[in-house]
């Protein structure tokens, strides 16, 4: 009987044994641990406001998207838009941007940086083709440094050299008319600028102004019928209406002066101007230093356009039977 009993006391014990054992399961069946997903690269959103279409404010924003592209390649997307020419419309843009959070703006001609800086406190905005911000942005004794969230490049070329330009191909000439659009802040900085320099060179001086495009023709046709020569700044109005200024002045056989290539292809003999593929370009680097570097845009001071050049359309000049010196580029033709 005892032998009986110690025999099932180890069968219980090697029972009892096996049972534990089996609630183990073997290191191999454990489930791997999950691995944490990766994170998504950062993409940097930015809104384009560019006023208008035409050949200066298209090169600018073209130099703009190509600077970014090269330093953010596929970590950057554009929103680009055309006002066609309405201030409003940029308003309506620039809000819009601001409602989807954008990581920056770049507002391209003075109405839209005005929209722009109008629209947001907070986001960076860089304007390009603007000539004088502190006219744009009605700062007093402007410095070249905002102190906000707005800065960029002008595209302001010397005022006193198209000036000299002007007498130089004209010294014969004695009456000059500055045709500009009224709603241009950034024209009428020009015509006050470089109206006395013109008075100094001997010339009687006359603004006509256009209020929008469907003036354009009357304007310019009464200020051909008073004036030897025409000068047109950089005015976006103008520039998008070049074939309606040389329809009334080549027939009136008036020379314009301009301040931009833009508008020399379209309607003028001359002009001492910048590239703004260049100043678009800039506003790209700017960008990125911004976006990627962590550069303050408060206390990042406006940049210019490195050179200029003496440049005249081909075309008009010869129809005018005028001669350029020969340090004058000729301008293309498309």
């Amino acid at each position: 009987m005892k032998k009986l009993l110690s025999l099932l006391c180890v069968a219980a014990m090697i029972f009892a044994l096996a049972a534990c054992g089996g609630s183990q399961a073997p290191a191999a069946t454990q489930a791997p641990a999950a691995e944490a997903p990766a994170a998504e690269a950062q993409v940097f959103n930015i809104g384009i406001c560019q006023l208008v279409q035409h050949p200066a404010l298209d090169a600018a924003t073209q130099g703009f998207k190509d600077a970014l592209t090269e330093k953010l390649g596929d970590a950057v997307s554009f929103n680009e838009q055309n006002a066609s020419g309405d201030a409003a419309t940029c308003s309506v843009i620039c809000n819009q941007f601001v409602s989807d959070e954008v990581d920056l703006i770049m507002a391209n001609a003075t109405a839209s940086l005005q929209a722009a800086a109008s629209a947001t406190n907070v986001i960076p905005i860089l304007g390009t083709s603007i000539t004088d911000y502190g006219t744009a942005l009605g700062i007093e004794g402007f410095t070249g440094v905002s102190g906000t969230n707005i800065s960029g490049t002008s595209d302001l070329a010397p005022l006193d050299g198209q000036a000299q330009m002007l007498s130089e191909l004209f010294p014969d000439a004695k009456t000059v008319g500055l045709v500009y659009c009224s709603g241009e802040p950034n024209s009428k900085f020009q015509v006050e600028t470089i109206a006395p320099m013109l008075t100094e060179l001997g010339y009687t001086v006359t603004e006509y102004t256009f209020a929008d495009s469907n003036d354009v023709a009357n304007v310019t046709a009464s200020a051909c019928a008073e004036c030897d020569v025409l000068y047109i700044p950089t005015d976006n109005t103008a520039a998008s209406c070049t074939e309606a200024i040389n329809n009334v002045a080549l027939v009136e056989k008036t020379p314009i002066v301009v301040g931009e290539e833009g508008i020399c292809k379209g309607c003028g003999v001359a002009t001492l101007s910048i590239s703004y593929y260049d100043i678009g370009y800039e506003t790209g680097l700017m960008a990125a230093e911004i976006l990627t570097e962590g550069a303050d845009i408060s206390t990042m001071e406006v940049r210019y356009a490195p050179q200029f050049t003496k440049e005249y359309n081909v075309s008009i000049c010869e129809t005018l039977g005028i001669t350029v010196p020969e340090d004058y580029v000729a301008i293309p033709e498309t």
